[in-house]
């Protein structure tokens, strides 16, 4: 699904309704049904709403969605907060509808008022600011978004939540309205997918209001998220008629004393994935580890608690490097000599990261079409600090076109940069996956994927997506709370089987 801008959205919506000929207030009453709609269907009859309006076109779908719900035998109150003098025109119209069915279900709140004593049962709506928000709210209104975050009363936010910028994160301090549940209109906004602005979106739904098919296909953006049906065209079914020098030869680099699990879990992860073959390159510590761990690998090595010497492995179809790999001065010296040495893309994680970052005259020998998969402070060390989450995924995009690689920035959201610039975020994971080898396995994954051919763009695409789906299928099945980095292998096949449509999970 493409991620469009403020500016885009809008001008997405008056192409709606100059194509579709008709107006402003038919396509606010579309919006504004669907958001009822929801509502509806989610909420028990007897549950009585306070809908918070601004003086724009939000506010007019506030009013809208109050009057639909009130003819749905709903109880409602709307407060019509007065921040400018006129009201925007589709606004008005809604008001004025409102009033005509009953003057009292709208009370208009004049600067400095607020509401007192909300029970706790009522569920408050907020339509207060929309998607044209330029600046952070100020004086009354930052006052009022932050009294309402006071009450303990649930909230649905109407497109986004008020007081949030859909395009850039706000300077600390900003008043935003945290609220339960967002309806928001046929797009994500990047704000939704941020930590500092995300948190306070609640769970997101997006709304389908028909806005017209042709500008949404023509019109570029550099950011989408991903899809099932995207993953899916690329998902390759096996051939019956295989055997495992198919599906590819891997090798995984890593482990060091203390640090054996890292590299064990990429390994497993690896072959889960399909890799036909999978190798491990380890320290002497960690081979009687290894092949009583995954007894699936083979395992050479090089040096005794750390690795001591990579090149000469070069021949292998996929290469991951860097779980558990450590940082000592001769594993660093070995390293760097592999970079000089490998020319096809390779998977580089965890403590190669960490080895670029100490040594970024390396970052240009990295093989074009590589993956890096970065967490946010592995990425600072290497390419420096941002003001924010969303700073960070540009100087991301801007790093992936000037190395001419790919980059996996990890997180909520993690989000796969290519090095045209284009960046794919990914809704699949869960909290629980904040858990030691979360990342090994990722990078085993991506390892096999490539040793069976998948194109790099295709690798990162499916392996962060089924990486999250396999773990929300772990955090089902044990909790978030219970679930570690083996889970999430464990459960590879079952993200497969869903991909493949041989199950309905997904």
């Amino acid at each position: 699904m493409k991620i469009f801008t403020a500016a885009q959205i809008k001008a997405c919506d008056a192409y709606t309704i100059h194509a579709s000929s008709i107006t402003s207030i038919d396509l606010m009453e579309r919006a504004a049904a669907r958001c009822a709609e929801w509502i509806m269907e989610n909420t028990a009859k007897d549950t009585p709403y306070i809908i918070l309006c601004g003086s724009g076109n939000n506010g007019g779908d506030g009013l809208a969605i109050a009057r639909m719900l009130h003819q749905n035998g709903y109880s409602i109150k709307c407060f019509l907060l007065k921040i400018t003098d006129a009201l925007s025109h589709d606004c008005q119209l809604n008001l004025e509808r409102l009033q005509k069915i009953d003057n009292a279900l709208v009370q208009i709140l004049q600067p400095g008022a607020f509401i007192s004593d909300i029970p706790s049962n009522i569920v408050l709506i907020d339509a207060i600011l929309g998607t044209g928000l330029n600046r952070p709210a100020e004086g009354w209104v930052k006052e009022f978004i932050e009294h309402i975050n006071d009450t303990n009363n649930r909230k649905i936010a109407i497109d986004i939540p008020s007081g949030m910028p859909a395009d850039n994160i706000p300077p600390a301090g900003a008043a935003i309205l945290s609220v339960d549940h967002t309806l928001s209109f046929q797009f994500y906004k990047r704000a939704f997918l941020h930590t500092e602005t995300g948190r306070y979106a609640g769970n997101v739904h997006i709304l389908d209001i028909g806005l017209h098919p042709t500008f949404i296909a023509g019109t570029h953006t550099n950011y989408q998220t991903l899809e099932k049906e995207y993953i899916r065209s690329i998902y390759k079914p096996r051939s019956p008629f295989t055997h495992k020098g198919n599906y590819g030869n891997a090798i995984i680099i890593g482990g060091s004393y203390g640090m054996m699990g890292a590299a064990i879990l990429a390994a497993r992860s690896c072959l889960r994935a399909g890799a036909g073959k999978v190798h491990l390159l380890i320290p002497e510590c960690g081979y009687t580890i290894a092949q009583t761990a995954i007894p699936e690998v083979m395992c050479t090595v090089k040096g005794e608690r750390a690795i001591s010497d990579i090149c000469g492995w070069t021949e292998k179809d996929s290469i991951g490097i860097g779980p558990g790999l450590g940082t000592i001065d001769y594993t660093i010296e070995a390293f760097a000599n592999f970079i000089e040495e490998v020319k096809q893309p390779i998977v580089i994680d965890a403590d190669a990261l960490n080895i670029l970052g100490k040594q970024p005259e390396l970052l240009h020998k990295i093989p074009a079409n590589s993956i890096l998969t970065p967490h946010p402070k592995e990425f600072e060390r290497i390419f420096g600090k941002s003001a924010n989450s969303m700073q960070q995924l540009e100087l991301a995009r801007t790093q992936a076109m000037r190395l001419n690689v790919y980059i996996i920035l990890k997180g909520h959201y993690t989000a796969i940069v290519t090095p045209e610039g284009e960046c794919w975020y990914n809704l699949t994971g869960n909290a629980g996956m904040a858990t030691g080898g979360s990342g090994d396995v990722l990078t085993g994954i991506l390892t096999g994927l490539l040793a069976q051919g998948y194109t790099s763009e295709e690798a990162a695409l499916l392996g962060v997506y089924m990486h999250g789906f396999a773990g929300d299928i772990a955090a089902e099945k044990l909790s978030m709370e219970a679930m570690i980095a083996g889970d999430i292998c464990d459960n590879i096949g079952e993200a497969y089987k869903a991909i493949a449509g041989k199950q309905t999970a997904l």
